[in-house]
């Protein structure tokens, strides 16, 4: 993990920071047994493996059937799955709330990456814990942000802790 980190960290540092970051998680991906092995995806949570102003990796495991509603990073971000599946559904601004604006299911090895300004929700549809590696382009858990909530969705600022339980709700 430590070389990983330190591969993510150089990769910052290029010029375009998001797309050396996807061939450094596509590298690790390559072996998702591997991955699932150092990083066992056996509880719902998030594990910081590195937070700093410029980059925070982590170690994200969904619950079975676990769904967090739209949020938006404020910062870019890849994503890449190593057990498991994740469902995103993204969507835009319409006003004051929320429209659809298309998804993407992710697979054992595939990669996504979100630029700044995506608001997205997250699905777990399989019956298995599923294992992702998150990378942001700053401190995930300092940046302000939103998340919507309601019908019509509302936008209300981000909720950490809110967040946090709901992952630990989902190991019960």
């Amino acid at each position: 993990m430590d070389e990983f980190v330190g591969d993510c960290l150089g990769a910052r540092r290029e010029s375009e920071p998001r797309l050396a970051i996807r061939d450094v998680l596509n590298r690790a991906l390559a072996d998702t047994t591997a991955v699932a092995a150092a990083l066992p995806p056996e509880r719902a949570g998030l594990t910081r493996l590195h937070v700093s102003d410029e980059l925070t990796v982590l170690k994200v495991v969904w619950g079975p059937g676990m769904t967090l509603g739209p949020h938006d990073h404020r910062m870019w971000a890849t994503i890449g799955i190593y057990s498991g599946g994740e469902e995103n559904a993204f969507y835009r601004r319409d006003g004051r709330t929320l429209i659809d604006s298309g998804g993407r299911s992710l697979h054992p090895g595939d990669i996504c990456l979100l630029g700044d300004d995506v608001i997205h929700s997250v699905h777990n549809p399989t019956t298995e814990f599923a294992g992702a590696i998150h990378i942001y382009g700053g401190d995930f858990f300092t940046t302000p942000r939103s998340e919507w909530r309601g019908t019509p969705y509302e936008e209300a600022p981000y909720d950490v802790a809110r967040t946090l339980a709901q992952f630990e709700a989902a190991n019960s």
